[in-house]
């Protein structure tokens, strides 16, 4: 089964730009979409029903214009849930969880938490009841897997300057342990995984041109539980793909 994970920093530019169009044709089974800066009644017939594909979006219900995700899966799942079940983080569209039969397949934008204390606060806030939420998906599903703009890097290697960033959000010790947390509940990051030495990136900062650098951070990931790790078949950054500040992210894996 091949997964894709993709901030697109706004699904209507993506599909302007054509990307979206070339991020179905790439035939995955199933996409999760981060950012999508928008509400469906905003969106036309391409995005909303792509050909081969069933799609769900949740969007954020007060900030028009802000985060918001979508899945888009070739195999009608049994039951679509929208966020993680309290009002306080759920009125920005951030989570979709998607329950097949035999595994759950949940995608998520993360607070960034850099306007001020109080959204850092809820960023954390919002990594906590997170890791619950897959936590108790795994006590129903033997397989679980996440993907998305987690909005932090977890190691130096995930970074282009590590150093000069040490004191910024997004390379918080605080924040890098949280994922420690995650590894340590049992979930295993795929890209890592396979390639524990590789240096690549999935987001650059379109403000100083650091694509073309090559000056980034990867903060976009997919996470599965520790009974699929033997089932991964490739896991990787698909950088030379335009679209977005973002790159999507790759995962094939058997899921039978």
């Amino acid at each position: 089964m091949k997964l894709i994970s993709f901030n697109v920093n706004g699904i209507r530019a993506c599909h302007k730009k054509g990307a979206l169009m070339e991020l179905f044709k790439l035939n995955a089974d199933i996409i999760g979409i981060q950012e999508t800066k928008s509400t469906i009644d905003q969106l036309g017939g391409e995005i909303t029903s792509p050909k081969g594909y069933f799609s769900y979006f949740d969007s954020a219900t007060e900030r028009k214009g802000y985060a918001g995700t979508a899945v888009y899966t070739k195999v009608k799942p049994e039951k679509v849930e929208y966020g993680l079940g309290k009002k306080e983080y759920d009125t920005e569209g951030r989570c979709i969880t998607v329950h097949f039969k035999n595994f759950a397949f949940v995608t998520a934008y993360f607070p960034n938490g850099g306007r001020d204390e109080e959204h850092f606060q809820f960023k954390l806030r919002y990594y906590d009841l997170f890791l619950k939420h897959v936590q108790k998906l795994e006590k129903k599903y033997s397989k679980v897997i996440f993907c998305g703009d987690l909005n932090v890097a977890h190691n130096e290697i995930d970074l282009a300057r590590p150093k000069e960033n040490s004191n910024q959000i997004g390379f918080l010790p605080i924040e890098r342990a949280w994922v420690d947390k995650v590894e340590n509940a049992g979930f295993i990051d795929t890209f890592r995984h396979l390639h524990p030495k590789e240096v690549k990136y999935s987001w650059w900062d379109q403000k100083t041109f650091s694509r073309q650098r090559n000056v980034g951070w990867r903060i976009d990931y997919f996470f599965i539980n520790k009974k699929l790790v033997k089932k991964i078949k490739n896991a990787d950054i698909l950088t030379n793909f335009i679209g977005s500040d973002h790159a999507p992210v790759l995962l094939n894996i058997d899921i039978k």
